[in-house]
């Protein structure tokens, strides 16, 4: 029999051993075909050149994060497969094979697989092109007409990357086999990923474990200013070590301290689960702690994404404030003004304020802005009260200020009290920071400050007192009827008079939608991954239980009770990884809620919830297939 017949042979009878892992690489090639396709197709064309290119920034980050995780899941999953490889043909050195042989019979069998993979991956991705662009729309809520072509370069590219790599690991394998002695592919099922380990260290990675997951929590949760960018990214390296610690160390010594307890390890029939436990986690450690991060990673792309969608209605909210703006030195042109919008539209609401427009120079801000402006506390107060805005801010001491800000899609300043601003050498406390929209779209262009009436008046002499008069008609959408009318202020001598006008029709920041639902499709590809990857690593595990389970039933333990027993064994395996997975989680979603100015804790109890449900589904079915492959 040649080689290639005999590893098609093995193929077809393991196939239902290697589907699992099939199946997962189908998935990614299917997500990274459709990224590749949006690239290639104008989809959103529609939403301008500007918006665009954002979205082309956006896919290829995602698309790279994708490649990331391709490599490192193929990877894992060639490891995997190699390793029960070299468990099944180490007796074809018995029958005379050398190892270039057998190594040559992995490299055709892997192909197969591959392959397989490849092929369900691409013909999936082709067809179900249309539906997700048709959800990718939905979700985003953006409508564009979908046209279905057909494009050869998302497939050629998605296939190149797909095989490059997969061409890499599966030499990979060959070179391992080939180097292997006989007695290391016989013995490879006691290899694997055990590590020995005496009490000491386990001792030490414990507190190293915890002291490095701590350090990361407070980092991702403290407050700050330019320093919270490397504080978040430092969060992220902390908890990952920490996370790979605490699983290598901790949980290992937590286990044996409990089985050391034979009040606790004699009851409810722990002794047969327990011990095994304590194996599988030294021997899996790296999986554990790998699925964690897996999952982590979906609840924080998942909470990025919401909060996205809702700093995008809060900035269109926040821009459409008032449909006009007018800026002059005059006090009096609220009547001059009315009566030409209200001959083609209904005013909802209209309010004046002064402020005072300070030069640069006299301001030391932590951030320099080329605008400053600085508003009398009583005013904004009747603002707010005529346009129905908020105002909890109580009244200030002539040596405070409350900054007026803009919506920014994500600040790096968590600390929004605590700090000074110094103006023309007086320094002032800033009690509050508030992004209510008093002054509309000029907060996006200017720095306001609110001080008390008495400073205010102290100021004018700094500066040039000017004057806003803000409107917003009852039809946003009718704004360009009044335009024409407005024209002629400054033809009719009232003076020099700005005017801004704001269509609500136009956006720059589109492409948020876009992003919002991106996330929710790499949380769906995190959460089947690290499903998929423990999965894989527990059914691989049963087989290595036949004899223990048969070694149990030869001296009389009940089918029942050797069920009850995997069960309990299985739970510890799924539970674990995400009972750290949720801590971790909290405090990822909690830094983004300070950067975000947004509640992302029903998010969070949301996507916790998801990942509890489908890992109960998957440990459902471990637990038969895992009690199948073991004779139990």
């Amino acid at each position: 029999m040649s080689m290639t017949k005999l590893a098609m042979a093995n193929f077809k009878s393991s196939f239902k051993n290697y589907l699992a892992i099939i199946v997962s690489l189908a998935f990614t090639v299917l997500v990274f075909l459709n990224f590749q396709n949006i690239l290639s197709s104008d989809l959103f064309e529609v939403l301008g050149e500007h918006n665009r290119e954002y979205i082309d920034i956006l896919v290829q980050t995602i698309c790279f994060v994708l490649g990331c995780f391709m490599f490192f899941f193929l990877w894992y999953a060639t490891n995997v497969f190699l390793t029960r490889q070299k468990k099944e043909i180490g007796i074809y050195v018995f029958m005379g094979l050398n190892n270039q042989k057998i190594g040559t019979l992995y490299l055709i069998e892997t192909a197969f697989i591959g392959s397989c993979a490849l092929a369900l991956g691409v013909c999936f991705g082709i067809l179900t092109t249309y539906l997700f662009q048709m959800i990718l729309l939905a979700v985003s809520e953006i409508s564009v007409d979908i046209s279905v072509r057909f494009a050869v370069k998302p497939v050629l590219v998605t296939a190149g990357v797909y095989l490059v790599m997969y061409l890499l690991f599966a030499v990979k394998g060959y070179v391992n086999i080939v180097r292997s002695s006989v007695l290391e592919l016989v013995s490879a099922s006691r290899v694997n990923e055990f590590v020995r380990q005496n009490p000491v260290v386990l001792w030490f990675k414990a507190v190293l474990g915890i002291g490095t997951l701590a350090a990361g929590y407070f980092l991702a949760v403290k407050e700050g200013g330019q320093e919270v960018m490397g504080n978040v990214f430092a969060a992220v390296v902390l908890v990952i070590i920490g996370v790979y610690l605490l699983f290598g160390g901790f949980l290992p010594m937590l286990f044996q301290s409990l089985a050391k307890k034979k009040a606790f390890l004699y009851q409810k029939q722990r002794n047969l689960w327990v011990n095994n436990v304590i194996f599988r986690m030294k021997k899996n450690y790296r999986t554990y702690a790998m699925t964690c991060v897996l999952m982590l990673c979906s609840v924080t792309a998942l909470a990025t994404g919401v909060a996205m969608k809702y700093r995008y209605r809060s900035i269109v909210h926040f821009r459409n404030t008032y449909t006009y703006q007018f800026l002059s030195a005059r006090q009096d042109l609220d009547g001059v003004i009315r009566p030409l919008i209200e001959k083609d539209n209904r005013i909802s609401y209209g309010a004046q304020i002064p402020f005072l427009a300070i030069d640069a120079s006299l301001f030391d801000t932590a951030f320099t802005s080329r605008n400053y402006a600085v508003l009398p506390y009583s005013k904004v107060k009747e603002l707010a009260g005529l346009t129905g805005l908020e105002f909890e801010t109580e009244a200030l001491q002539d040596d405070e200020m409350v900054e007026i800000s803009h919506l920014y899609l994500l600040s790096l300043l968590t600390a929004r009290t605590g700090r000074t601003e110094t103006l023309n050498g007086k320094t002032y406390r800033q009690v509050a920071e508030v992004n209510v929209p008093y002054m509309g779209y000029l907060q996006e262009i200017m720095s306001f400050y609110m001080v008390s009436d008495a400073e205010y008046a102290r100021l004018l002499p700094l500066g040039e007192q000017m004057y806003t008069y803000n409107y917003r008609i009852e039809d946003i959408y009718n704004f360009a009827a009044s335009v024409d009318e407005l024209d002629t202020l400054n033809a009719e001598g009232n003076g020099e008079i700005a005017r801004v006008t704001v269509d609500p029709n136009s956006s720059d920041i589109e492409w948020i939608k876009v992003l919002y639902t991106v996330c929710i499709f790499m949380f769906l590809v995190f959460v089947l991954a690290s499903g998929s990857v423990l999965f894989m690593k527990l059914y691989n595990d049963a087989f290595e239980e036949q004899e223990r389970y048969a070694v149990l039933k030869k001296l009389g333990v009940a089918h029942r009770t050797l069920k009850k027993s995997l069960s309990h064994e299985l739970k510890a395996a799924y539970g674990l990884p995400f009972a750290v997975m949720a801590v971790s989680a909290y405090f990822a979603v909690h830094a983004l809620e300070k950067m975000m100015y947004t509640n992302l804790m029903p998010v969070y109890a949301a996507s916790v919830g998801v990942i509890a449900l489908f890992f109960f589904l998957c440990y459902r079915f471990s637990v038969e297939v895992y009690a199948k492959n073991a004779g139990v």
